[in-house]
């Protein structure tokens, strides 16, 4: 059973945005919300600085704490893909993994669900990329099976430099961005 995970390469990424548009045409985000967002941040003093722009979303955390805290089991690991899913009819909306989530990839839908990235699980299982990755224009974004040491993201991240978000959170997050 794979587990899936993403690589973005922070050098590639322009910060166009197509991701989030994708993602709220695909999976019908609704007005003022988004589930994937694009964060810019300078780095080092003048006049040694750089610039990394990248596309983030739901880590998809191998140690997911909106899981661990959720009073339902709406927030759970989906089987295929261990991917973290959020059953919106089990949902409460008590908002503990909002509180949780240290990324903040959670928000409140209007019905009274939390929602997040999904990795477009249902494109997913018909084959296709996530939204986000199928119409970056630089290709900077990466989608696979991280336990596959032959697919495209396990290779990238043998081959170049990486991190996640604030590793010390301790939740293992399967987003990577390449430096």
């Amino acid at each position: 059973m794979p587990r899936f995970g993403m690589v973005i390469d922070t050098l590639k990424c322009v910060g166009c945005m197509d991701c989030v548009v994708a993602c709220q045409t695909e999976n019908d985000v609704p007005q003022g919300h988004c589930r994937d967002w694009i964060v810019t941040e300078l780095r080092g003093e003048f006049p040694t600085l750089s610039l990394e722009i990248r596309s983030e979303r739901c880590n998809h955390c191998d140690n997911p704490p909106c899981v661990t805290c959720c009073p339902t089991g709406a927030s759970h690991v989906e089987e295929f893909g261990k991917t973290v899913q959020v059953t919106a009819n089990m949902c409460i909306g008590c908002k503990a993994c909002l509180a949780a989530c240290p990324y903040g990839a959670r928000f409140i839908h209007p019905d009274g669900y939390a929602d997040k990235c999904t990795f477009c699980l249902h494109r997913v299982k018909e084959g296709k990329d996530p939204a986000c990755v199928s119409v970056c224009p630089t290709r900077c974004m990466h989608f696979g099976d991280l336990d596959d040491p032959k697919s495209a993201v396990r290779q990238l991240l043998a081959s170049r430099k990486h991190h996640t978000l604030l590793p010390e959170a301790g939740t293992k997050p399967r987003v990577f961005y390449l430096t």
